[in-house]
């Protein structure tokens, strides 16, 4: 569920626009008043307010924001950069987390997981239009960047029990049991890829639940056991975005500020991409699975502008 408070009446596009354009003027721009403002509007209301903003003043909002990233202290780049984000139709934001992590970042386990992410814990009509503008944005495919099957899959989205084919449950359940549990088979690996890549999540909600009935382990865990290495935490990923979304971004909040300092990147793409969706489950998993809550670690490791914009996504939590 969305953690977004969106305030009763709400000003109309023109009006937010107008206070925005005010919030943005002189050197230090009010990052109290553009928070306010833009973290209680849906992404509906948002491009309604960036198209308001573009027809009064003849300049994008995204430019005025990207203006002042180029030119503020190190301080303040963490805020702009994640309220550019908040600001990008989703599909477009999503599209640029993608590009981002397989052009600057180093780090492998990155760039797969943002990969994932995109891939699995999304609808599949929001997947598209992730493709599209990625083509859009950088005249190329997402495939031909990186050749992912979870990238180029689209998976029909039923209803929680439509199409749930019973054998095939039961019949994959086994094979999946047999190549996690006994990785010496032939082939094991390629017969996981292609049930998860191919099947609808609730195909596979069931056919997990069923491993758990059968096995008498949650697939996750007999993954954790088995399967070391960087297929099997991808394939860890991949079950979870498919499947339990909160229990993968929990870990990644988690991760993203564990030790010193924080993982900015990362908890700033977690916390804007999951504020309209599944915060709520999200802020739960968290409080039962790390006994704190993520207000408590956001406070703790985050300070000034930054801290209040996440603070507004994340919600209240009692």
């Amino acid at each position: 569920m969305s953690t977004i408070a969106v305030p009763s009446p709400i000003p109309s596009a023109s009006d937010d626009a107008e206070s925005l354009r005010k919030a943005l003027q002189g050197w230090r721009a009010d990052k109290g008043a553009l928070t306010r403002i833009l973290c209680r509007r849906t992404a509906a209301q948002r491009a309604a307010i960036r198209r308001a903003y573009a027809f009064l003043y003849r300049e994008p909002l995204l430019n005025c924001f990207r203006y002042k990233l180029s030119r503020h202290c190190l301080l303040s780049l963490d805020f702009w950069k994640a309220m550019i984000l908040w600001t990008m139709d989703p599909a477009e934001r999503d599209a640029n987390l993608v590009h981002e992590s397989l052009k600057k970042h180093r780090d492998e386990s990155y760039y797969i997981s943002v990969l994932i992410e995109v891939s699995c814990a999304y609808t599949p009509d929001h997947l598209v239009a992730v493709r599209r503008a990625y083509l859009a944005l950088f005249g190329c495919s997402v495939e031909e960047d990186m050749l992912v099957r979870l990238v180029s899959s689209y998976r029909y989205e039923g209803d929680e029990h439509e199409g749930v084919d019973m054998d095939v449950m039961r019949l994959e359940a086994l094979q999946l049991a047999e190549a996690i549990r006994k990785k010496q088979q032939p082939h094991g690996e390629d017969e996981v890829v292609r049930i998860v890549t191919t099947r609808s999540k609730s195909q596979l909600r069931a056919t997990f639940q069923r491993y758990r009935e059968d096995h008498g382990a949650d697939i996750a865990e007999d993954i954790d056991n088995h399967w070391s290495g960087q297929f099997g935490r991808m394939l860890k990923t991949a079950v979870w975005c498919l499947t339990s979304p909160e229990k993968h971004f929990a870990e990644v909040i988690r991760h993203s500020i564990l030790g010193l300092g924080t993982y900015e990147d990362m908890l700033t793409r977690v916390i804007v991409s999951r504020a309209e969706i599944d915060m709520r489950q999200i802020r739960e998993e968290y409080k039962v699975r790390y006994k704190t809550t993520v207000t408590r670690d956001v406070v703790g490791d985050t300070s000034f502008g930054y801290k209040g914009f996440l603070l507004a996504l994340v919600g209240r939590e009692d």
